[in-house]
This record gives structure tokens, sequence and C-alpha cells, in this order.
């Protein structure tokens, strides 16, 4: 490509970015990172469907299992959003090498800690699956799904940097074509393995592997066909350790989201398991429905995130707040729209999983609480991509971490101890509340101290 056609390019990006009406470019740029996310949880649904009918005990490891995959995610989250939030800060001021070193540098890092993890996790993948809280039952079956997903972690930390970047260039449809793309596949793969080759849960971790990988292989295709304005090579790392710094530092809210994440899949399954195998499993199944529900109003947000950041290093501020208030607003309603149908067919969303009376009376009831609540995680979600979208790395890391442990964790340890099982389903929903109440003047306060428009 020429660079009359790939300034062209970018003229046309930084108008489409800086001129369209706020409402629009989100759930535009919202609606594709939606449907990825839906099909991501679709699929993990699929695995815990299909291995849920071998038995309760294999039900149980894929929560177990759950726990690992966030901490994988953590740090391709981590470098996805740390190099993409300034990518896309750097294409708004129109600085397209420096964006090319923080894409480069981002991609080729998380390639390297996917396999440091996969080293580490086949090397101490015992331990790990007692330490994410499973029982002398689920143990067998947790090893057996955790060792396909540890070969999995390169493709999965890489695929969370290029999925990124995307979306933080404002090109969310074709981040959207190589994650669903591997989840459909996840899921015709599941049925092949487990259901034809009778591969118990092998079938399903080895489904997630190769879906994993095929997702990486086609959104790592866009790069080399040079549809991007970003530049993944070699050559493009940069050797200023200040870089790879900042990376980290605006990336380090979602190492610190997803990372409490799985120390709350670690506390909720160790609470769990003095009501046995049927509470793992039933709150297990509550967690990835209400994260369907959650993805979105997480999808409409990443969309938030490259109009916020693209405006913010553009200085058109005025965007900037029209955009968090559209996005927090039409989360809240879309979602509560959701949360309400998932409350009222509840017990019959609980006994796709398992037949059991015990583990449908649990993960209804802990449900339809979830669904109560959802409605207030919108507020909490946009404020911390707006903060760390822009830059301001401190006040997203906080809310971060409340929004993702720093609550939630003392909860789920002291609650149980009154309320029994009812302590572990409440916990989770007042952590939104709480959280969305300490986010909510942070932000307003923020948003009215921007400057006026450059």
């Amino acid at each position: 490509m020429s660079d009359i056609q790939s300034a062209s390019k970018a003229d046309s990006q930084y108008k489409k970015m800086t001129e369209i009406p706020v409402a629009r470019l989100v759930i535009t740029l919202g609606i594709p990172t939606t449907i990825s996310m839906l099909i991501t949880n679709i699929y993990n649904m699929a695995d815990s469907y299909f291995v849920s009918q071998e038995s309760l005990s294999a039900g149980g490891a894929t929560s177990i299992v759950f726990g690992i995959m966030s901490i994988i995610q953590a740090f391709g989250f981590m470098f996805g959003h740390g190099s993409g939030s300034h990518i896309s800060r750097q294409l708004g001021g129109k600085n397209t090498e420096k964006a090319n070193n923080y894409a480069s540098t981002g991609f080729f890092t998380a390639i390297w800690c996917g396999l440091v993890i996969m080293s580490l996790g086949l090397i101490f993948s015992k331990p790990l699956m007692l330490l994410l809280g499973s029982t002398p039952t689920i143990l067998p079956h947790a090893m057996k799904y955790a060792f396909w997903i540890f070969l999995a972690a390169p493709a999965m930390t890489a695929s969370c940097v290029l999925n990124n970047i995307l979306r933080y260039e404002g090109k969310a449809t074709l981040a959207m074509i190589g994650l669903t793309t591997g989840g459909i596949l996840n899921i015709f793969l599941d049925y092949i393995f487990i259901v034809d080759l009778k591969m118990d849960i092998n079938g399903a971790g080895l489904a997630t592997a190769i879906s994993q990988y095929v997702s990486f292989c086609i959104l790592l295709s866009v790069f080399v066909l040079g549809k991007t304005q970003s530049k993944l090579r070699i050559s493009n790392i940069s050797p200023e350790i200040s870089l790879l710094k900042d990376i980290i530092i605006t990336g380090l809210p979602s190492l610190a989201r997803q990372g409490l994440n799985s120390i709350s899949v670690m506390v909720l399954n160790a609470q769990a398991e003095q009501f046995k195998d049927a509470a793992i499993a039933a709150m297990g199944y509550v967690s990835r429905t209400s994260s369907l529900i959650f993805s979105v109003g997480l999808g409409i947000g990443q969309g938030f995130q490259p109009v916020s950041a693209f405006n913010y290093g553009a200085k058109k501020y005025s965007r900037v707040k029209k955009s968090t208030y559209f996005t927090a607003i039409f989360g809240a309603v879309f979602m509560g729209i959701l949360a309400a149908a998932c409350f009222a067919f509840a017990p019959d969303i609980i006994s796709l999983f398992r037949s059991e009376k015990e583990v449908i009376d649990i993960g209804s009831v802990g449900l339809r609480i979830q669904c109560v609540f959802l409605i207030f995680l919108p507020i909490s979600v946009v404020s911390t991509m707006l903060f760390q979208s822009i830059g301001k790395s401190v006040p997203a890391l906080v809310l971060s971490c409340l929004q993702s442990g720093l609550v939630f964790i003392p909860l789920c340890l002291i609650l149980p101890r009154f309320l029994g099982v009812l302590g572990i389903q409440l916990s989770q929903p007042i952590a939104y509340f709480i959280t969305s109440l300490i986010s909510l003047p942070m932000t307003l306060r923020f948003l009215k101290r921007l400057p006026q428009d450059e």
C-alpha cells in the first residue's frame, strides 16, 4: 500500500472517529464486540453443557478451570488494553509510528507471556487445581480439562492483543469475525469430540484449544494483509523500557480485574465446597449465565472505549462526555431488559445444565439475585473503561479492583457464616451495588472538570 493510500485511510478513519454522532458510533463499534462476547460466552456455556451431561463432578471441573482461563486472559487483556489505549490516542493525535511501536511491543510480549504461563501451568497443574477449589471427585476431570487450556495459552494471550488493537482502531467488525469464527467452531467441535467420539472432558478441552488457535490465525491475518493502520513487526518493538512500562501501567486495571476475578472464583469455590459438588456446579452455572448477560453491557462498553480514547487524544472532550453518558444509560436499560427475562426463566436456564433438584434450587435463586443487581453494573464498568481508555491508570485500577474482588471477597468470606448458601448467592450482587455507588461520583467529577474542545 502506498503512502498516499495509507494517509487517505488514516484521514478517513480520523473523520469517522471524531465526526460521526457518538451514540451511533458507540453502537456501531459496540455491536460487533457484543456479538463476539456473546459467542465467547455461549461456547463457554456449551463446554459446561456437554461436559455436565457426563457427571456432576465433570460439570464442576469446568467451573474450576474457568478461573485458569481468567488468569490467562488477564495477561492478554493487560497487554491488549494497555497497548490499544495508547494506539488509539496516538492515532487520534496522528502519530502512526508511535502507534506501531505500541502494537508490536504489546503483541510480541503477550506471546512470550503466554508461553511462560503454558510452561508453568503444565508443570504445576495439580496444585493449581487444588488451589482453585477442586474436590477429590472434581480433581481428575479438572486436570484433564486444564491440560488443553494451558496448551492454548499463547494463542489466548496474543488474540486478546490483536482483538483490542482492532477495536481501538475502530475496526470492531474485523475483530468480531476472528472471535466468532473460533467460538462457533468450538461449539461444533464440542459436539463432535464429546458426543460422537466420546472423548468426555478431554474433548471439551481439545475443542477449546483448536478454536483458540484458529481465532488467533484469523485475527493475525488481518494485520498480515495490511488492513490495519498498526503494523506488527519485530523491528517495531520499542527498545525503550518506558514504552513497555506505559503498556503495563495502562493495562494493569485489566490484569487486576481478571486476576481478582480468578481469586474470586477460588474463594467462591472454596466457600461452596462446604455445601458439596452441587453448590460448586450450581454457582458455576450462575456465573456463566450472568456473564452472558454481562457481556452485552461489556460489549457496548468496549465499543465506547475506542471512541473515548480516540477523541481524548484528538482533544474532542465534549465527545468523551457524551459517549460516557450514553453508554452508561444504554447499557443499564439494555441489561435490565435481559436480566428481567433471565429472572423469569431462571429455573429453566439452570435445568439446561443439570436436572438435580439441589442444583436447580441453589442455581435459580442465585441467578435471580444476580439479575436484580445487574442493572448497577454498567455504572462501574463504564467508569473503569473511561479512565483506562484515556490513560488515567490509578482511578481505573482502583475501580477495577473494587468491581472484581476487593468488595466481593470479604463479603463471600463473611456472609456464608451467617446465611449459609444464601450468603454465597448474595455476595457478588451486593458487590456490584457498592462498587457503583463509589464509581458514580468519581466519574461525574472527572467529566465536569474536562476542558473545552481544542
